[in-house]
Parts: C-alpha cells; sequence; structure tokens
C-alpha cells in the first residue's frame, strides 16, 4: 500500500509543515476576522488518498455487507453534464446486507457501512487536528443515489466513541452538486443513538471527517465523492439546510435514547 505524501513525510518535516501553518494563521490575522479561503480538508484527486481513508462496514463483527472505496482518475467526456465530473473522485459503493451471523448470538443489528479519514500523524506540537474554529459551513461536493448518508465528524472528545452527525441531503440524485452544511447543526451520537444533554462541536480539535450509510435497506448503495472542505462562502449554486422543505427536516434517521425522531436545522 502507498501512503499519501502527508503520511509519507517524516516527523520534522510534519511538524514544520504545522509550525508554517501556524504562523501564517498569525500573520494573516485570520483568527480575528472573517476567514475567506476555503479549508481543504480531503480530496480524492489522486490514487493514494484513498489510502489515507479508513473503509468499515458490519462484516468487521461478523455482518454481511459489503463496502468499498475505490478511486476513479479524471475523465473528460465529450459533453460534460451534472452527470459527469472532469476531476478525480472516490466510489463509495456496496451492498448492505441486514442478514444476522448464525456463529454470533450477540450481534443482534447490522446493516451498515462507512469511510472516514485516518487519524494524521503526530507533529512536535502533539496530534495532528483540525482548527475549523472560524468556518460556518463544511462543503461536500457528491453525486448520490439519493440514500440516507451521514456524514461523520470525529473530534477530540472527551468520550472517544461520541461522534458528531448530519444528514448527507442530495437534491439531484444522479448529479453531481456541492452541499453546504452548517457546523452548528450536527449532532452529537454514541453508538447511533442521540446523546444528552448536547455539548457544541469542538470545533477547534477534528480529528476526522467520513460518510456512512445506516438506512439498513437491503441492497446497493453508490456515492461519488470528490472532495470536503471548510468554507464561509454560501454561493448561489450550492445548496444549504436552509433551502430544505419542512418535511425533509423530518426524515433525518436519527433517535433519541427515547425513541424521538431528530429534525435537522
Amino acid at each position: 500500500m502507498r501512503a499519501t505524501a502527508t503520511l509519507s513525510k517524516g516527523f520534522v518535516g510534519r511538524s514544520l509543515d504545522e509550525f508554517k501553518k501556524h504562523a501564517l494563521f498569525a500573520l494573516s490575522g485570520e483568527g480575528i476576522k472573517t476567514t475567506t479561503k476555503p479549508f481543504l480538508l480531503h480530496d480524492f484527486h489522486t490514487p493514494e488518498s484513498i489510502d489515507a481513508c479508513k473503509v468499515m462496514g458490519d462484516r468487521d463483527i461478523g455482518g454481511f455487507s459489503t463496502s468499498n472505496l475505490d478511486y476513479i482518475p479524471a475523465s473528460t467526456p465529450s459533453s460534460l453534464s451534472r452527470k459527469h465530473n472532469p476531476n478525480a473522485h472516490a466510489w463509495f459503493h456496496g451492498n448492505i446486507s441486514i442478514e444476522l451471523p448464525r456463529d454470533r448470538p450477540q450481534v443482534q443489528r447490522t446493516g451498515y457501512a462507512a469511510w472516514r479519514t485516518k487519524d494524521r500523524p503526530p507533529t512536535i506540537f502533539g496530534k495532528s487536528l483540525w482548527n475549523l474554529d472560524t468556518y460556518a459551513f463544511l462543503a461536500l461536493r457528491v453525486k448520490s443515489d439519493g440514500r440516507k448518508y451521514f456524514i461523520n465528524i470525529q473530534t477530540e472528545s472527551i468520550v472517544p466513541t461520541d461522534i458528531h452527525q448530519h444528514r448527507l441531503y442530495a437534491r439531484r440524485p444522479g448529479e453531481w452538486e456541492t452541499v453546504l452544511i452548517k457546523w452548528n447543526e450536527f449532532v452529537r451520537t454514541n453508538h447511533g443513538i442521540v446523546v444528552e444533554p448536547q455539548r457544541e462541536m469542538l470545533k477547534q480539535k477534528i480529528r476526522t471527517v467520513g460518510i456512512g450509510l445506516i438506512d439498513r435497506v437491503p441492497g446497493n448503495f453508490d456515492l461519488c465523492i470528490e472532495r470536503i472542505w471548510a468554507t464561509n462562502r454560501a454561493s448561489e449554486d450550492v445548496w444549504y439546510q436552509e433551502g430544505m422543505k419542512e418535511e425533509e427536516r423530518e426524515e433525518g434517521g436519527l433517535k433519541s435514547k427515547h425513541g424521538k425522531k431528530i429534525k435537522w436545522g
């Protein structure tokens, strides 16, 4: 397996990059004014970008779902449309099965697949974490099949198994689109259950970002992802949660410990 450019750097090299990032942040005054430049979290423009991600699924506990994250190189079709993307991207695909393993009676629930970025190697400053405190939105360039995917954010939380989640709503299934989600609309969960009381996400200490499918609907799934980034810009070609209909907000899929559905926004 080939390492990404980020993972292949030595300790000193990573530390120097981290120092440059902090120095530029201080000199530019980004901490005291609104950040205008987008901050890239991950893109899939190179084959090595796949190696920087971890693919997961219920097979880890004996289930039968399959999940794959494959690199799709850049293409130049004769006529580009919303169904085509000239940039390289990742293809998250597989099959969801809710069949239970017969030899593991303790497993009572299957039917999920996911991927996330791997933890980045440490530097002289400690763990490599993203500080996105000055950004209002998480942005994703995706092409969805319309299934109920969730965006998963891991932070350097007191409870390591806590995950902040939000539905990845696609308005144009089968077409490329950019989706923006407000950071303050993510919901803190633990093992798929909404945690109370809710706490504000530690945007200064974000570890990983990823996408999961937990609708437990048997069958194939198909999601393409080009890149994920943080931004403060919501242009007219970008759709985000304020454009949703009320009935769409009620289909979040997450439930509290009392079984109540969670409404987004």
